[in-house]
């Protein structure tokens, strides 16, 4: 069995996610007490007793779903004895799941971590005016479609791919006026359906180069150390380990295309049989099967996905 480690990106957040882990295992709990002292707010108590709109803000979400998927690798560490240098192959993560796994493979602290995502969040919510951007789903489309929908709904303003998810999903991001236009033109290029995303800030698009900007100098600030195991980037779907090329690459996701689509295939490529999903959620689970059928899929959130993927991990 061959191992990519995943990890889910903004939109899988809930109430209540973590709580599980942080009341069965002492080593989970660690991790919310880390991340809340790095960020020096109780962002736990949000996540366990706070409202969903609390939640689901840009600079909340992003460190919350860093913090479940460390609290899991915590776990399989200390409390399981899983061995992550010598079982994983690969790791890659969506969109801020990329820190998620840089900060899995060893690459950042967790505190690092978290206090860039704060960072990114509040940087990419300020990049855009509420209201003036948008973000839609065409789904039934290919991405060579998809940008030739874009490009002609753009006329003059920014509409451009975001994600490449998975076979007939894409994403396009942009002004709201060009989004709006680009889900009327959809089906008029195959599109079976065009979903307005209910999302804060266009994000993956060249409306976010504020926030680029202030990653570069936040990364600039932090010591990156090469991963333990090669991490696919978001931006190339191909492996990365320089400590330089990855800050570069963090910086690119967040005008850039999550390539996740090409990313799964990568791996299958690499020989990758098994994908687990580390955090919140099941939407990178959800896409994988439909990526590439062939991968053994599992998610990995509560005390008792962490059993069960043990019992498959051991096997």
């Amino acid at each position: 069995m061959s191992i990519a480690f995943t990890f889910p990106g903004q939109g899988s957040q809930s109430i209540g996610m973590g709580a599980e882990l942080a009341s069965t295992f002492p080593s989970a709990r660690e991790v919310f007490d880390e991340v809340d002292d790095a960020l020096d707010q109780k962002l736990s108590h949000i996540m366990w007793e706070g409202e969903q709109d609390m939640l689901t803000l840009t600079e909340n979400a992003q460190p919350a779903l860093l913090a479940v998927s460390m609290a899991v690798i915590r776990v399989l560490d200390r409390e399981k004895g899983f061995d992550f240098n010598e079982k994983v192959r690969y790791v890659a993560g969506h969109s801020l799941g990329e820190y998620s796994a840089l900060a899995a493979a060893g690459a950042l602290t967790i505190s690092d971590a978290a206090r860039l995502l704060r960072t990114r969040g509040r940087a990419m919510q300020a990049a855009v005016p509420v209201g003036e951007g948008a973000m839609a789903a065409l789904l039934g489309l290919d991405l060579a479609d998809a940008k030739k929908a874009a490009g002609e709904a753009a006329q003059g303003e920014v509409c451009q791919a975001a994600n490449d998810n998975a076979p007939g999903q894409v994403v396009l991001s942009g002004t709201k006026s060009a989004i709006e236009r680009a889900i009327e033109l959809a089906q008029s290029f195959g599109a079976r359906r065009a979903i307005l995303l209910p999302v804060s800030a266009p994000f993956h698009s060249a409306l976010m180069q504020p926030a680029a900007e202030v990653m570069v100098a936040a990364l600039r600030e932090v010591d990156i150390r090469p991963p333990t195991v090669p991490l696919v980037a978001n931006v190339l779907a191909s492996e990365i380990n320089d400590p330089n090329e990855i800050r570069q690459c963090l910086v690119e996701q967040v005008t850039g295309l999550v390539r996740w689509r090409e990313s799964i295939n990568y791996l299958a490529g690499k020989g990758v049989t098994s994908v687990f999903e580390i955090g919140a959620g099941r939407v990178l689970t959800g896409l994988a099967r439909r990526i590439e059928r062939s991968l053994n899929t599992v998610s990995v959130e509560t005390p008792a996905d962490v059993d069960a993927a043990v019992e498959v991990l051991a096997g």
